[in-house]
């Protein structure tokens, strides 16, 4: 049988620990030709090293595949665009692009700095636009490409001491389905897909209570490798007619989540004041209300 992604270029960032390296692995298994990108940071970006994106590409090549390393950081637009000149220098083209890379720096909202904010910010949702406008220009000339950009259930549901990776998550929501609309007449398409899995940045959550401690060892059982199959059909012919949607990947659970849509509506034939909305208006809305879950709110039930 024909591998799923032969001589497809794929760039993957993030690339040399975790769920995007078992994404580099993967694609390179199907018969991608990988561009491997980590500037090799701590969780929190602090710091740079070579080896992470080094050792992943050794392994591909180990396993008979093709990859090359990029060390690039994607919170900078020159920097991003340089991961895809490395996958056009290499290999000639590109078909897609994983928007893996992130860092986390998280704190109850009124004690988080700035810096903490527009860091998590540039790395998670500028970098996933940085790299992925520079690769548009080429898919547009070529007409066709794939996006797979990764969201967090932190930013669809809620989670406490997130609001700058929330805010980041949720607005790549946003990119993502712009690009599925602007970019489809080019046949490119444009996902996300929300991970449950136990990684690096995961190990940051607190474990003080028993609760947490509980909530972590479950997380514990979702190896990084359970993303990446759902990534590589994403970046295949085979799902040419997927696009603008929201993936979840739960140990063996696929998860296709809903979009904002309108949920219900009141009218008054004569229009609005402050008054009459709280007398009838909302009222009669609160029954609809989102209530303020967090993620193991609504993933009440163990990894299957």
């Amino acid at each position: 049988m024909a591998k799923s992604l032969q001589d497809k270029v794929i760039i993957v960032t993030g690339a040399g620990r975790g769920i995007g390296r078992e994404i580099a692995l993967l694609c390179a298994a199907e018969g991608a030709k990988v561009v491997v990108n980590d500037p090799g940071g701590a969780a929190d970006g602090a710091g740079s090293s070579a080896s992470p994106a080094e050792e992943v590409v050794e392994e591909i090549k180990k396993r008979g595949g093709t990859a090359v390393a990029n060390f690039e950081s994607v919170a900078e637009a020159i920097p991003a665009s340089k991961i895809v000149k490395t996958a056009t220098d290499h290999f000639g083209r590109l078909d897609g692009v994983v928007n893996n890379a992130g860092i986390l720096r998280d704190m109850i909202f009124h004690k988080m700095s700035v810096e903490a904010f527009e860091s998590v910010i540039k790395v998670h949702l500028m970098g996933s636009f940085y790299v992925s406008h520079a690769a548009a220009r080429l898919y547009r000339e070529q007409e066709s490409g794939s996006f797979v950009h990764f969201t967090s259930t932190s930013g669809l549901i809620g989670n406490y001491g997130q609001a700058n990776y929330a805010a980041a998550k949720l607005g790549i929501v946003g990119l993502s389905k712009s690009i599925a609309l602007d970019m489809g007449r080019f046949n490119v398409r444009s996902n996300c897909v929300s991970p449950f899995a136990w990684t690096r940045m995961i190990g940051t959550i607190p474990t003080e209570t028993d609760a947490e401690k509980a909530r972590v060892e479950k997380i514990k059982q979702m190896g990084p490798e359970k993303i990446a199959p759902v990534c590589a059909y994403l970046l295949s012919d085979a799902a040419n007619d997927v696009t603008g949607q929201i993936f979840g990947v739960r140990m063996n659970e696929i998860f296709l989540f809903g979009q904002h849509r309108p949920v219900r509506s009141v009218h008054r034939g004569e229009g609005w004041t402050p008054e009459t909305i709280a007398e009838h208006g909302m009222p009669a809305l609160k029954g609809s209300f989102s209530k303020l879950d967090r993620s193991a709110d609504v993933f009440t039930w163990d990894p299957i």
